[in-house]
Formats: C-alpha cells, sequence, structure tokens
C-alpha cells in the first residue's frame, strides 16, 4: 500500500446545506467544530433535508466572526449569530432522537421559508444538549450533532474514482458530503478498515454508510437525477441498502489538517 494521505477536509454547518472545504479543523467532542451544529426544521420540529427539498443544495453556508453566514440566488445575505440573546430552547427531532435546540431567530426563519417557499425555522445545538451516537456502534461517552448518526463520513478517492470510471458523467466528491477523504490506497479499501490514525487522532470505523437519495441531486443547480445511485445499485447493493464510505468515531479531541498522513492501525 501506498502512503495515505488526508486530501479532503469538509465540514457542513447546518444540515443538508453546501458545505465548506477546509484545510484545517478543530474537533470538539462532537466532531469538526461546528459541524452540523445548526438544522432546519418544519413547523412541528421534525428536521428537513435535501431528501424533500432539492432548493436546500444552493444555500451556501460560511462562518464568519459572529456568527454562520447564509446565500442564496436572489436573496440578501444572512447573517445569525451565534447564540442569539434571548435565545428560546425547543425539542426538535432528527430520525429517531428528540434534542433540545434554539432557535436562530425570526430573521432567519422567514429568509429561509421564503427561499424554500415551506415554514420552517433554523436551529442549534447548544453546548448543554447531548446527544449521543447509537450505543450498537459506539461508546457511551460518544456524542454527535446534528449529522444523520455519526460525526465522520471517510471516503476514499479511489472509490470515488472507480465510482467515476463507471458513469457517463463524472459526479463530484462533495455530492456524497463526506468528512474525510484519503487517497492513496485502493477502490473501497476503507470497508476493511477498523481503526485508523490521522496526525495525533484516532478513529473508529463503525459502520458503512447507507446512501438516500441526496447524491443524486446536483449541488450547483439543485436539480435531481437517477445518477450515481443508479449505478452504485448494481455493484454496492447489499439486502435493500447502498453503501459508499465509512461511519467514523473519534477518540478524543484534536486537529486535522489536509495533507497529513493517514495510517491504518486495524
Amino acid at each position: 500500500m501506498s502512503q495515505l494521505t488526508l486530501t479532503g477536509l469538509f465540514f457542513y454547518p447546518v444540515k443538508s446545506l453546501r458545505g465548506i472545504a477546509l484545510e484545517r479543523a478543530p474537533v470538539d467532542v462532537r466532531g469538526i467544530h461546528f459541524d452540523r451544529h445548526w438544522m432546519l426544521v418544519d413547523a412541528a420540529g421534525q428536521f428537513l433535508t435535501q431528501r424533500q427539498h432539492p432548493r436546500m443544495a444552493l444555500i451556501r453556508t460560511a462562518l464568519t466572526p459572529g456568527g454562520l453566514r447564509l446565500s442564496a440566488p436572489d436573496m440578501p445575505d444572512l447573517d445569525v449569530d451565534f447564540d442569539p440573546q434571548p435565545s428560546a430552547e425547543e425539542t426538535v427531532q432528527v430520525w429517531g432522537d428528540h434534542c433540545v435546540a434554539r432557535s436562530a431567530g425570526e430573521t432567519a426563519a422567514h429568509w429561509l421559508s421564503r427561499y424554500l417557499a415551506i415554514d420552517c425555522r433554523l436551529f442549534f445545538m447548544p453546548e448543554q444538549t447531548q446527544r449521543p451516537v447509537d450505543p450498537s456502534y459506539a461508546n457511551p461517552q460518544d456524542r454527535v450533532g446534528f449529522a444523520d448518526g455519526f460525526p465522520f463520513l471517510l471516503i476514499s478517492q479511489a472509490s470515488l474514482d472507480d465510482l467515476n470510471s463507471r458513469l457517463d458523467e463524472a459526479v463530484p466528491m462533495i455530492r456524497f458530503r463526506p468528512n474525510l477523504v484519503v487517497s492513496g490506497c485502493e477502490p473501497y479499501a476503507e470497508d476493511s478498515w477498523r481503526r485508523i490514525r490521522i496526525g495525533e487522532m484516532t478513529f473508529r470505523v463503525a459502520k458503512p454508510c447507507s446512501r438516500c437519495a441526496i447524491p443524486t441531486i446536483n449541488p450547483e443547480t439543485g436539480e435531481k437525477g437517477v445518477e450515481p445511485l443508479r449505478t452504485l445499485n448494481r455493484y454496492r447493493r447489499e439486502g435493500n441498502q447502498v453503501y459508499f464510505g465509512q461511519n467514523l468515531l473519534h477518540d478524543g479531541l484534536g486537529e486535522l489538517k489536509r495533507g497529513t498522513t493517514v495510517e491504518v492501525l486495524e
């Protein structure tokens, strides 16, 4: 095996909105700092994603010194404070988990509702909210933000290259919304990893990532197609699920930096 390297590092401040490529990233208890820190919910407090609302893919995110900035076509930029005061706490739901979260305010709610043409609100997860990872795969101390289930998603560049070799039109890595991209291994080598080290940080490979329809949404247009899931279904299907990438859990706090050597421990 050639040297493995962390060649991609991404985080997604708002669940299901556009992500941000990073050169380096601090890692806290929930994963990359501010990853899936915010989440859109409907009137009932249920989470919203591109699965139901593909236009979410067109909303760009950025962090500012004071908080979050959202940008979308034909809309003025929206600035959201990290912790607006006063900030109402409510219980919101992401999959089967109920979490105490704080409202990002009425201005954000109006902006997002107008752009998406649905009644929705923006919430963030305060530090005191503890969302455990599924104990079937995790240790009792493992925590996650508003990500679907795990703090990290890893995909190898070789796996994407192999997929693209089977497609009529190549798709970018960002379609799969990973946090970590590793180069230097064979396609799907990550399927056999159990523990890895990136710099000073170690990670446990928890389970393969089952893919929903989000990779079929073009992040540049918000339009939904059939690829790459149609092709993945031909050779990455197990039972009724299609798998691509691996969910990871991290041991302790630290920092990640693009270009760092990756070591397979088990």
